[in-house]
């Protein structure tokens, strides 16, 4: 059996302790190796440029760019980093903005360390993850911007992709888990990114949050 492919990584929070807990988890799994480290983040965003490392595990809230603008130059810059934000608390709004720049991971601070290599490691295999409560939270503020009339926006079958979508499934998957063809999914794909105006999975996820479409 072929051994798991090594992940780089960069870690990024103010807390020092709570780095260095960070780097002992990492030294327990063979494939996440940490290359870098830093308290604040423009100095993250540079060691982002410098390593091109697989993933960057970063604060929400950290000092001179806070999680969200480093997420949004890797993106702009197109870095072949993907970016997982942490947080005590996130607020719906950076949730939702997350999503649409396409985050990798929103994972919570109160989670334990193996947790947390377990989700980079899911990743890092190319799947989202986001911490089930906050979808919870963001599905629930964002119910106003659900359609009024009776008529429903997408088909059951679109919704389910979309889904299946939100839960870090691959196109190959959801084909297999709803026994179709993967150009029936593209098919499907294709007219839920038209019905909810959006050209990617992160902002239809990001939009069937806001209009109440995902369970």
């Amino acid at each position: 059996m072929p051994s798991a492919p090594l992940l780089t990584a960069v870690v990024a929070d103010g807390q020092p302790l709570f780095r260095a807990g960070l780097a002992r988890a990492f030294e327990s799994r063979p494939n996440l190796r940490l290359v870098a480290e830093t308290g604040d983040g423009r100095a993250a965003l540079d060691l982002v440029r410098e390593h091109r490392p697989h993933l960057a595990l970063l604060d929400l809230a950290l000092p001179s760019l806070d999680g969200l603008a480093v997420l949004a130059a890797v993106c702009r810059e197109r870095l072949p980093t993907r970016v997982v934000l942490l947080s005590a608390a996130f607020g719906d709004e950076a949730v939702l903005r997350a999503v649409n720049l396409g985050v990798g991971g929103l994972l919570s601070k109160r989670a334990e360390a193996a947790e947390v290599c377990d989700a980079l490691i899911a990743i890092g295999r190319g799947e989202q993850v986001i911490d089930r409560r906050l979808g919870d939270v963001a599905r629930r503020e964002n119910r106003r911007f659900a359609r009024d009339d009776e008529t429903p926006l997408l088909t059951t079958r679109e919704r389910e992709v979309l889904q299946l979508m939100a839960e870090g499934m691959s196109g190959p998957q959801i084909a297999r888990e709803l026994i179709v063809s993967p150009s029936t999914v593209k098919s499907h794909t294709e007219n839920l990114y038209a019905k909810l105006g959006v050209s990617h999975r992160g902002a239809a996820v990001a939009e069937g949050m806001r209009r109440g479409l995902l369970r």
